[in-house]
């Protein structure tokens, strides 16, 4: 075979197997969905033979807690009827108001403005701001935010991005039950909610408190959070948020807004 023919050989080889790929990814990609689809309707008459009240939940959200738990009805069905359960006792009325979470809020902590790239919601969180309050208060604070979060969703999305900023975190912000309150309620409560979390500008001795929250993240969500390095914070802020849409303190042009204003 002449070198001619054996670079036409390869490149049609090449472009063969490329094309082959593409074909087999999007089968793929049809037979998850196929299979999902399946096992959503599965899944809604499990959960309705035991709570009525889950008539009035969509299918997305029952896609969510199947993909929390990598498609397997029986343990998603048990964690969806947890969480409606859940919200019936500790969201009676429907919502939080402002009005149950004073404190929580007068720290100013937690912001919301401008979407990344794939259009997720940009959540800001400045953990120097955080001085421990009641668990209870800091779990009415923590739904209070993933509902507005969920209620500014664009269409068509179902996650957000979230920034969580350490600088002058020190032990007096250290609050290990409301961490794990909170992780419990974002996992648990709203599964496949959360896109990506950067952690930034993250000082030595907040490694101790990490080390005691570690164990209780679950794989799913493990793969979702980016510990960024202070060299690199814009290059990797830029690679999933447009200039025009980063928070300006972190060197972009969208001014914060405070969660309660959203």
């Amino acid at each position: 075979m002449t070198s001619y023919l054996r670079q036409k050989w390869q490149s049609f080889q090449i472009g063969t197997s490329e094309s082959e790929d593409v074909q087999e990814e999007a089968l793929n990609s049809e037979n998850k969905e196929e299979i999902e689809r399946s096992k959503i309707g599965i899944m809604r008459a499990v959960v309705q033979a035991q709570d009525p009240s889950a008539k009035d939940v969509d299918d997305l959200m029952i896609r969510r807690f199947l993909r929390a738990r990598d498609l397997d009805v029986e343990k998603a069905s048990a964690m969806l009827l947890k969480y409606l359960k859940w919200r019936k006792e500790f969201v009676p009325n429907g919502f939080i108001s402002p009005a149950e979470i004073p404190n929580d809020l007068a720290h100013n902590k937690l912001f919301m403005q401008g979407y990344d790239k794939t259009g997720r919601p940009i959540v800001v969180v400045f953990a120097a701001r955080h001085k421990p309050t009641t668990v209870e208060e800091f779990k009415r604070f923590v739904t209070f935010t993933l509902d507005k979060i969920c209620a500014r969703m664009p269409s068509g999305h179902e996650k957000f991005t979230a920034i969580a900023d350490l600088q002058g975190w020190g032990y007096a912000n250290s609050d290990i039950r409301g961490y794990l309150a909170a992780l419990s309620i974002l996992q648990d409560c709203y599964p496949e909610r959360l896109g990506k979390l950067f952690i930034i500008h993250v000082p030595y001795i907040f490694m101790t408190a990490w080390k005691m929250v570690y164990p209780f993240i679950d794989k799913n969500t493990k793969k979702k959070i980016i510990f960024v390095e202070d060299k690199k914070l814009q290059s990797t802020l830029l690679e999933d948020i447009d200039e025009s849409q980063l928070p300006d303190t972190f060197g972009g042009k969208t001014k914060l807004v405070p969660i309660q204003e959203c």
